[in-house]
């Protein structure tokens, strides 16, 4: 995020100074037919992030944090300041350098770490059986965690199958809730699941209203299958903070650019990560949850989708 994000038709900042609607207590959202559970709310003045079930059973708030760039000690004051305005949710991974500037945030903040959901990932050079393994007890001494929630392999690169039977293992000990994919195509995921006694909980992956993957989205639904946007804002791409159509839409509702996105995802039951370096832009990011789009918003918001990635560097 950066200084584009303040041109869409009502700033990020003048928006914050002008709301009080914060949502108090225990929420019930529905999404069509996701299942739904109330978050608890710490603080009065803190939202309340609604969470969805996975196909395990355990559940995971709808909208999270992302660490991507973000390291050090400025890393470890986000992490505290995200968990101190009611995130829940952190995303981080062994690529991103980060894992022990999340931990310490964690530690920073004082919370509970039961009241946490964090999830870390395998770098495409650890895969295989043992390596997995050790990666992730690497991964864990970092975080200085007892246990992950979430643990996903980052790309469909190398020994999936021995990385995937790793994975499992530490799931059946209890050292992982959930476990998971990062940047798999359906037929990647078919091949998966011809050998995996457990099923992904999640397929973390490109999805924002410049590239809505509806096949994906729909494959996922199907296999019961959670979708999870990485860069629910594009980065920016494409002008996304000042992009008229979204502002048209957020006028209506009194919402910026980045709450109508969030917002799209939430309604199609999407888990959204946005990484956030600013406090304000922090709280904007969780009221989300005190309006709802129409079907004409939804139905105009789809016709933003250039079908293709907008992070080709990333192939």
């Amino acid at each position: 995020m950066g200084k584009n994000e303040v041109k869409n038709g009502m700033k990020r900042r003048e928006f914050l100074k002008n709301s009080s609607r914060f949502v108090a207590g225990s929420v019930l959202l529905p999404i069509g037919s996701y299942p739904l559970l109330s978050a608890v709310t710490p603080s009065l003045k803190e939202k309340s992030v609604p969470e969805i079930l996975l196909n395990n059973g355990i559940s995971i708030p709808m909208l999270g944090f992302g660490t991507h760039t973000l390291k050090g000690a400025a890393c470890e004051q986000y992490v505290s300041e995200a968990i101190s305005v009611g995130f829940r949710l952190f995303d981080t991974a062994t690529i991103y350098g980060n894992e022990e500037a999340v931990g310490a945030g964690i530690k920073r903040s004082g919370i509970n770490r039961k009241e946490l959901f964090v999830t870390s990932k395998l770098w495409v050079d650890d895969s295989g059986f043992d390596s997995t393994i050790k990666a992730f007890e690497t991964s864990m001494g970092k975080l200085d965690l007892d246990y992950l929630d979430l643990y996903l392999i980052h790309r469909p690169r190398g020994d999936i199958k021995g990385t995937w039977k790793a994975m499992e293992s530490l799931y059946e000990t209890g050292k992982i809730k959930a476990i998971g994919v990062s940047n798999f195509e359906p037929d990647q995921l078919d091949e998966l699941m011809t050998y995996a006694k457990i099923k992904p909980a999640i397929n973390q992956i490109e999805t924002h209203v410049f590239f809505q993957q509806p096949a994906a989205h729909q494959y996922l639904k199907q296999h019961d299958i959670q979708m999870e946007a990485w860069s629910p804002f594009a980065a920016g791409r494409n002008d996304i903070f000042n992009n008229q159509t979204l502002a048209s839409i957020g006028k209506k509702y009194q919402k910026s650019n980045a709450q109508v996105c969030l917002r799209w995802h939430f309604q199609r039951g999407v888990i959204a990560i946005p990484r956030s370096s600013q406090k304000v832009h922090m709280i904007e990011n969780l009221d989300i949850f005190d309006f709802e789009l129409d079907q004409n918003d939804m139905e105009t918001i789809a016709a933003l989708d250039l079908n293709t990635t907008q992070f080709p560097e990333w192939g």
